[in-house]
């Protein structure tokens, strides 16, 4: 990613960030790999079909996307205003509250409260690390707010793994939670005596242009947080009891597929943008890419076709359309990058709390048939991603993308 040479002293800030976001990574989904075991612990009865009702954890990670939308209108205004370091130390702080806090309750209203708080952090941490890492790296902003998905994407390739040592070893699942909880206590300390560049300001007369012009493709662009989150968030979470009625034995293997998939989207797609690939045609393609792979899943009912689709939604749905929907957001916003990351998040955390509560919901009253279900849901949420998109698409021009250059 090209950069200024004065800019190189905070790199070492730049891979602060980007390791928060790897923990990150393994707090947005480690609760769907131990469903079982929450469940347990916080009191779970038996459905009629003689599984364990996981309803209440799939719940709990739903009230994520209740904190990040209680957060988000202010974590934006505080990044811009207050600055970047505070509000990526109290991300991470908050983070580290989280990975204690959830081993240690047993109610699953104490945890729906740990899990609201841990949204709470993620918005912080995403409205301090997009605006600074597009700071840091001025000439490749899109590029460097993708690698963000990389970091987390690490994460869901190495956490299944972690799993298995921490299960062959004889260990506690917590003993996950404690470490990544250690590792946010030195990364919240490094984020306070790092060098944090100044928040970029455009010229008045760029900011007159392009401060909050709300029109009916930035509104697209925003709206596209709820759609493409709405599209991973339901795989990542609900792939496992797919998995397990299509017949694989440990479909926790799904989900480093689905982490090979994002990790290799970041990558070239990072590439495609610099051989001139617009972000806009990302937009349409990906999730064009998606609608496929999900209907595929739903038509054949063989494991074979979940580890396809898990590569495949990794790589479309995972693999950064939603930091592609920030950064084309801050194109209409290039003076208020933390807002603009705000409230394309907050679309997120809608999907985030709406739609996993519809999911939660449909496992608890539909048993069996839910897992199908959910794709079809799936489906149509992200059709009408492509819609907002080909919105955004139209109306793409290269006054905007010029402005957010000089941004």
């Amino acid at each position: 990613m090209a950069t200024t040479t004065s800019n190189k002293k905070y790199y070492p800030t730049a891979l602060s960030l980007y390791f928060a976001y790897v923990i990150l990574g393994i707090a947005s989904s480690i609760m769907g790999q131990y469903k079982t075991e929450f469940a347990k612990a916080w009191g779970a009865t038996t459905l009629s079909n003689g599984t364990l009702d996981v309803s209440m954890v799939v719940s709990v990670i739903a009230a994520y996307g209740l904190g990040r939308l209680i957060a988000y209108p202010f974590a934006g205004p505080i990044s811009d205003k207050v600055g970047r370091r505070f509000s990526g130390f109290i991300g991470i702080a908050l983070y580290a509250a989280f990975f204690f806090g959830m081993i240690s309750v047993h109610s699953m209203w104490f945890a729906y409260a740990i899990g609201i708080m841990n949204g709470i952090a993620n918005s912080f941490l995403d409205t301090c690390v997009s605006p600074t890492v597009m700071e840091i790296f001025p000439n490749a902003a899109s590029i460097a707010n993708l690698f963000t998905k990389f970091s987390v994407t690490v994460a869901q390739f190495i956490l299944p793994f972690l799993i298995g040592w921490v299960a062959a070893a004889n260990l506690s699942y917590q003993v996950i939670f404690i470490a990544c909880g250690i590792l946010m206590v030195i990364d919240a300390i490094l984020v306070l005596i790092l060098p944090f560049p100044k928040a970029n300001k455009v010229a008045k007369s760029a900011a007159v242009k392009g401060q909050h012009h709300f029109s009916g493709a930035a509104l697209a662009s925003i709206l596209i947080g709820f759609t493409s989150s709405a599209t991973f968030m339901i795989w990542l979470n609900c792939n496992q009891e797919l998995g397990t009625s299509y017949g694989i034995k440990d479909p926790s293997i799904l989900q480093s597929f689905y982490a090979v998939g994002a990790m290799i989207a970041v990558l070239l797609t990072a590439q495609f943008i610099r051989m001139g690939l617009k972000e806009t045609t990302v937009l349409v393609l990906y999730p064009s890419i998606s609608v496929v792979m999900l209907l595929l899943c739903y038509v054949i009912t063989s494991p074979f076709i979940l580890y396809v689709g898990s590569f495949v939604l990794g790589y479309a749905a995972a693999g950064g359309v939603l930091q592609l929907a920030v950064s084309t957001t801050v194109t209409f916003m290039p003076d208020s990058k933390g807002l603009a990351t705000s409230l394309v998040m907050i679309a997120s955390s809608v999907a985030n709390y709406a739609v996993l509560s519809l999911a939660a919901y449909l496992t608890k009253t539909m048993g069996g048939s839910a897992p199908r279900t959910i794709i079809l849901l799936n489906i149509v949420i992200t059709v009408i991603g492509i819609g907002l998109a080909l919105v955004v698409k139209h109306h793409d021009r290269p006054t905007t993308k010029t402005v957010a250059a000089k941004a």
